[in-house]
């Protein structure tokens, strides 16, 4: 099912979206979603929604975003299939009873962690990829056999449009639904009690959230964001840097979470990265980026003016140009730029890159550690010695050595931050994990008693001398 705001026309006087929620737990009560059967052909019903609406959902983030259709296949619609396909491949697998090792004292039980549904979980998404981000922890969501309350983002109007009218009917409505609305609907929907959160958003809001579960003491992932640093050795080649740090920073016009936000760099390698730069953005979207096909806009006004104000930060050494009517801003690198400046106090999530300057390898690494811990930091050198040290000094939610966020198309690394930047992690089996609780579960057959006898009371200094030995002695049990 799907709605568009409180249930009230349905349901006069009562607290708003009782009754979704009311249905949804029911469902899970009464165990609709426990089969692999059933979460296998949600999981179906997910992919079949994507194949079928693929042309839907490119307009609806050509709409919204200006993406290009294969920008918005490489980027939302096959990562998502891929995480429906692996997710189907090993769902049995990842459903498994997990045996584990027992001591003497248990040598006779069968001793597993069981992964069960939590229950009734809530996903908010962001807009910056409304496609990606709000079904790629849907997945996770269904395959651990959940029901699901999605809350796609209102800026993304478009694609929130398709989701919410579509692909409710290829899941099961009697265990998902999606809602619509803006923060108060969103903060409505925070008042009740879910068995798991997961939200994807700003450090400042992502503090509401976890605000909101503490009061149920819900659990919670927090996939947030920051200012990411990039730091670029002397010992590099400047155009091969640049033609890296410009596509992942000018991706999606700037809006990706886990984009380079800042460079820190030597003056001397400045020099050089800047003409390396304005080659790579020329190369990229021509003379004339606002014409170029692969260059998106800024998703509404609020953010344009916002980016806009940023600008007058520093110096505009590359780009610069903006215009309101189209919410286009420039590939644009900046320099001079002061450390107590907006620009390099708040996350930009926009097309404009800093070039902050530094003295040594040492001073990168203390202005990196003295700022809070971001979900993504990258490293640039000829010298593994360098990237080794940057990766093993430093913490973030992720790392890249002479890479960008291309890390994102492997299911086998996981996503998410650390500190600031967030809590938990999603792709692949992590989130099938992430969305499953971990049962501890030990079963012993009920006969056997004598065997028991040691364990009781009163204890001899033998008992003793046995119990300990037994409890130090770890032994693998294969069942």
């Amino acid at each position: 099912m799907s709605t568009k705001g409180p249930d009230s026309a349905s349901s006069v006087g009562l607290v708003p979206y009782e009754d979704t929620l009311r249905r949804l737990r029911e469902a899970f009560r009464a165990g609709r979603t426990r089969s692999a059967e059933f979460r296998a052909a949600q999981l179906r019903g997910l992919g079949r929604f994507l194949q079928d609406h693929k042309q839907q959902l490119q307009e609806a983030l050509a709409q919204d975003l200006n993406k290009s259709a294969f920008q918005s296949d490489i980027s939302e619609l096959i990562q998502c299939q891929n995480e429906v396909d692996l997710a189907l491949k090993n769902l049995r697998a990842w459903m498994k009873d997990e045996y584990v090792a027992t001591n003497l004292l248990t040598k006779l039980s069968s001793a597993f962690i069981r992964k069960e549904p939590f229950g009734l979980v809530l996903i908010i998404a962001p807009w910056n990829y409304p496609v990606n981000l709000t079904l790629m922890p849907l997945v996770g969501a269904l395959a651990a056999g959940n029901c699901v309350v999605l809350k796609p983002s209102e800026m993304s109007k478009c694609t929130e449009k398709v989701l919410c009218e579509l692909l409710p009917q290829y899941l099961d409505q009697s265990c998902f639904a999606v809602v619509l609305g803006g923060p108060q609907e969103t903060s409505q929907l925070l008042e009740h009690q879910f068995d798991y959160i997961f939200f994807t958003g700003s450090p400042r809001v992502g503090r509401i959230v976890m605000a909101a579960a503490a009061k149920h003491l819900t659990p919670i992932t927090l996939e947030l964001g920051g200012k990411n640093p990039c730091y670029v050795d002397d010992d590099c080649d400047p155009q091969t840097v640049a033609n890296r740090v410009a596509w992942f920073r000018y991706f999606n016009s700037g809006q990706t979470c886990v984009a380079p936000d800042y460079v820190l760099c030597s003056p001397e390698t400045r020099e050089r990265l800047l003409p390396a730069l304005q080659s790579a953005i020329t190369r990229f979207y021509g003379d004339d980026p606002k014409s170029s096909p692969n260059l998106g806009r800024i998703i509404n006004q609020k953010h344009f003016l916002r980016l806009q104000g940023l600008l007058r930060c520093g110096r505009v050494a590359i780009g610069g140009q903006s215009d309101e009517s189209d919410r286009y801003i420039a590939p644009t690198v900046l320099v001079d730029v002061q450390e107590t400046e907006p620009v390099m106090q708040e996350e930009i999530f926009g097309p404009i890159l800093p070039l902050v300057t530094v003295r040594s390898l040492d001073e990168a690494i203390d202005f990196i550690n003295q700022r809070e811990k971001p979900l993504a930091l990258f490293a640039f050198s000829n010298s593994s010695q360098v990237v080794n040290e940057v990766m093993e000094r430093t913490s973030s939610g992720s790392f890249g050595g002479n890479e960008g966020f291309i890390y994102l198309t492997l299911p086998s690394l996981p996503l998410g931050g650390v500190g600031n930047s967030g809590m938990g992690r999603y792709h692949g089996k992590f989130s099938f994990d992430t969305f499953s609780h971990q049962r501890a579960c030990l079963l012993r057959s009920p006969g056997l008693e004598k065997v028991n006898d040691i364990r009781y009371p009163p204890y001899s200094p033998w008992n003793q001398q046995l119990i300990t030995w037994a409890l130090g002695s770890q032994s693998c049990t294969l069942l």
